[in-house]
């Protein structure tokens, strides 16, 4: 699942850069208003393929899931303030 996040995520890195080049390298000289266009879409592509790289997929853990390693558990559920420490 992190392979396919990391891949989307620089497709669409590289499609925002794509944008930019091509709306001031090639595009300004034909129209400016479509190159400005061009620029503000490149502009929204960043957060939206942060969220898609830093989402939570079905098989990824999450802070307080348990990781199935009881000594491990027990230790973050003492600091967290779960559980109260053995004695």
């Amino acid at each position: 699942m992190y392979a396919r996040r990391r891949h989307a995520y620089f497709a669409m890195m590289g499609t925002c850069i794509a944008l930019f080049v091509l709306a001031w390298g090639v595009v300004r000289l034909w129209s400016i208003p479509v190159a400005v266009g061009m620029c503000v879409v490149a502009m929204v592509i960043p957060p939206v393929a942060a969220m898609v790289a830093n989402r939570r997929g079905p098989d990824d853990r999450w802070w307080d899931d348990p990781s199935g390693d009881s000594k491990s558990d027990e230790w973050w559920d003492e600091l967290d303030g779960k559980r109260r420490p053995r004695q």
